[in-house]
């Protein structure tokens, strides 16, 4: 009698913490932004200190590129991809910023260390970051996962690419970009 109570036992217990979410922390995070969503607003330092706001670059597309950390292998790649691509996303009225959680400091570090031109915004207190889904836990370290939006120059997420291949953003990113106007060219 003791073994069919202690089994039943066992498997409610097992079923209770089946249903249990394993990071409780997860659910309150906000959702990712989808298209045709309003772009969450931002204001961020830059690698020179300048506060960069989102809304400044009304009537431009933004690339809005989210990165792990300064100077690592990957990100390393993707910003030069975009700092090479410069040309053809400002002949497309497209400006580009990176953001990751690291400092002012480390982004000048990096922007010195690799010729990058192009804002790298810091997100230290992970708002931003977390406003666009954006945010990871690596074993207790916060950091940006590698999502880029297109956002338009209505202010609008217009295409997201999600845990995006460093050497190809960038490329990915112009193909749909338009030359002019507001309508995204579809993806060959």
């Amino acid at each position: 009698m003791r073994k069919p109570i202690l089994f039943v036992l066992a498997a409610a217990l097992f079923a209770a913490v089946a249903t249990v979410p394993v990071n409780a922390a997860d659910e309150t995070a906000p959702a990712m932004p989808a298209e045709g969503q309003p772009a969450p607003t931002f204001t961020l330092p830059s690698q020179d200190g300048t506060q960069i706001s989102l809304k400044s670059f009304k009537g431009k597309w933004v690339v809005l590129y989210f990165y792990p950390r300064d100077m690592t292998t990957g990100c390393t790649i993707e910003a030069h991809k975009f700092q090479d691509s410069l040309p053809q996303f400002e002949a497309k009225h497209a400006v580009i910023l990176g953001v990751s959680v690291d400092s002012k400091e480390m982004h000048q570090q990096f922007c010195a260390k690799d010729s990058l031109t192009f804002r790298l915004l810091s997100d230290t207190d992970h708002k931003v970051v977390s406003a666009y889904g954006s945010l990871a836990d690596h074993n207790g370290t916060f950091m940006a996962n590698r999502n880029t939006f297109l956002i338009n120059p209505k202010g609008k997420i217009a295409k997201v690419w999600v845990k995006v291949n460093p050497p190809e953003s960038a490329s990915e990113v112009l193909t749909v970009l338009p030359d002019k106007g507001t309508s995204l060219k579809s993806a060959q």
